[in-house]
């Protein structure tokens, strides 16, 4: 018996790239799958949401994939109307959409090279985004009497940085929602929880970071290894079952606890390691 039998679930954020690739939003949407669950996965990249079901179903769930921007209302509508008139309710949402693109991430340096456009855009997508689909899920999982929705949230918001100024602040402003979502409507049966991610190496990620960068980062983790997407995965499941059912308006921190040390525990990990060398007076 998996741990979201009957459960119909939207996952946005939720793409598969040709090599079959998934980050965060896919492998979520598989362990959902996998647990029972009726996946709908949504993306700005519609073919990649489709190629995720697709494979989904491919292995014995069942899932359907929509186009879907976050920051669009139209889109919000018809990604949570997909979900119930395919599944008939919904009772999951994963808002993990994130604006990751070059329009924003992009160019998310310091503040004062920080285009409007940029903040603008991180801003729709990673809050605004957020709340569009609470909005529109909340009024299905009423009709049911329970819901549970989990956001996905960044270590970045609870911690200043030399850059993602406006990654950071949105995601701090998503840690917010998250509350007032699970206050406003937990007596009603509605649960709302937060994931603030650290680093976790999907293929864009691995693209990206040069090998010395990730060596820094993983002298930081407590833990021997970096995130994985399984681990966000993992996570999240959790917090949409009944496992969490007395868990609500929290921020869990899945970070392998990058951000729970003093500042100079690499460097003192670094001394510890290092040789004693006897002095003469």
């Amino acid at each position: 018996m998996g741990r979201l039998d009957g459960k119909v679930a939207i996952i946005t954020g939720a793409t598969m790239d040709e090599a079959g690739g998934v980050g965060i939003g896919g492998a979520t949407a598989q362990l959902m799958a996998r647990e029972g669950a009726r996946v709908v996965v949504a993306d700005i990249q519609g073919e990649g949401a489709r190629r995720l079901a697709g494979s989904i179903t491919r292995s014995g769930g069942q899932s359907l994939g929509v186009e879907a921007d976050v920051s669009k209302e139209s889109d919000i509508l018809r990604m949570v109307a997909a979900a119930v008139d395919t599944y008939g309710g919904l009772d999951i949402l994963h808002n993990n959409a994130v604006a990751s693109g070059p329009d924003a991430l992009g160019k998310d340096g310091d503040l004062l090279s920080l285009e409007l456009s940029a903040w603008e855009r991180s801003l729709q997508v990673n809050l605004t985004g957020v709340m569009l689909g609470c909005k529109h899920a909340i009024p299905h999982m009423l009709k049911r009497g329970r819901g549970a929705i989990v956001n996905t949230s960044s270590a970045a918001s609870l911690h200043g940085d030399v850059v993602r100024a406006a990654y950071g602040t949105t995601k701090a402003g998503l840690n917010s929602l998250t509350q007032y979502v699970a206050t406003m409507y937990g007596k009603q049966g509605i649960r709302c929880n937060a994931v603030a991610l650290g680093l976790v190496l999907t293929a864009a990620v691995r693209a990206a970071i040069t090998p010395e960068i990730l060596e820094s980062l993983k002298r930081h983790h407590l833990t021997p290894y970096v995130g994985e997407p399984e681990h966000a995965a993992e996570a999240v499941v959790f917090l949409a079952s009944d496992a969490a059912a007395f868990i609500t308006g929290e921020t869990l921190v899945v970070d392998g606890g990058f951000s729970c040390h003093v500042p100079a525990f690499a460097d003192y990990m670094a001394m510890a390691k290092a040789p004693i060398v006897a002095t003469k007076d």
